[in-house]
């Protein structure tokens, strides 16, 4: 997706991929701005750890709690904080590295496109899992005005964490733990169920069976098809993968990286390529 999109922008540079212990994640970081680096991604379990490896952060990725974007920077004429491709020519003295969040963006936006849904506003939301992804996705919905978010975790400790973080930014949101006695409007997997062919369903099948909400949404991308999804299509739901969040938070990263706008049709057609074919 990256490398089509740096060669349609005609951007000399490579997107490459690093197998990081965690351990090891502040040396990696540290190497990459002192190699001259201009930025780098993170994935699980990088995202929560960079929070307090990065040298500065997003005020959203702050409140969101995860970190998947690094952006090295460096200060202009003006000594304002820039990034590294906004240099130019001009010498590097200095360079910070700056965490943002493109994930909760990522999934609002591949929600309303995957779903034709252009406004949330007093939605109810099953959201299922209460990690880092969940949380993102919580607050960024919450941010859409929903009404009401039902939590559904195995470790209910976890789901109480999240319950009182979703209620301490936003007083008027409805945080219910378990399932809701009927349909909702929307339901979230954010659990890694589903990424092994042999994964028990992350949700309750009766429940699904019986309510049979119009909207599903997980958030794997590989394999194409989840046994959620295929449950969800049994079941008569709508139903989408989250190959859609990874096109988008990647597409932001660029942009936050290059300045540029992401080539998205281009990116697409090399997700959908060279994930599901």
């Amino acid at each position: 997706m990256q490398n089509a999109a740096l060669a349609a922008l005609n951007l000399n540079w490579r997107y490459l991929a690093f197998d990081v212990h965690p351990d090891n994640l502040a040396e990696a970081i540290a190497g990459a701005k002192a190699m001259g680096f201009i930025g780098l991604n993170l994935t699980v379990p990088h995202k929560l750890l960079a929070l307090d490896l990065v040298d500065a952060v997003e005020a959203r990725a702050k409140l969101w709690g995860a970190v998947n974007t690094i952006v090295f920077e460096t200060r202009d004429a003006q000594d304002a904080w820039v990034p590294l491709a906004s240099a130019g020519d001009a010498a590097i003295k200095e360079i910070r590295s700056h965490g943002f969040n493109t994930d909760a963006d990522a999934i609002v936006q591949s929600l309303k496109e995957d779903f034709q849904w252009a406004d949330m506003r007093g939605a109810t939301v099953l959201l299922l899992g209460a990690g880092g992804a969940a949380r993102s996705a919580a607050l960024r919905l919450a941010e859409e005005d929903v009404a009401k978010i039902y939590l559904v975790n195995r470790t209910e400790e976890h789901a109480r964490q999240l319950a009182a973080n979703l209620t301490a930014h936003h007083p008027r949101l409805s945080v219910i733990h378990g399932y809701p006695r009927d349909s909702v409007d929307l339901v979230v997997n954010a659990t890694s169920l589903g990424l092994k062919p042999n994964d028990p369903l992350p949700i309750d099948r009766a429940w699904l069976e019986s309510f049979r909400p119009p909207r599903i949404y997980d958030m794997i991308y590989r394999p194409k098809e989840t046994a959620l999804l295929r449950a969800a299509r049994a079941a008569g739901c709508r139903a989408a993968n989250g190959l859609g969040m990874l096109l988008y938070q990647g597409a932001e990263a660029l942009k936050l990286w290059s300045g540029a706008q992401p080539p998205l049709q281009i990116m697409r057609a090399a997700l959908e390529k060279n994930i599901h074919e």
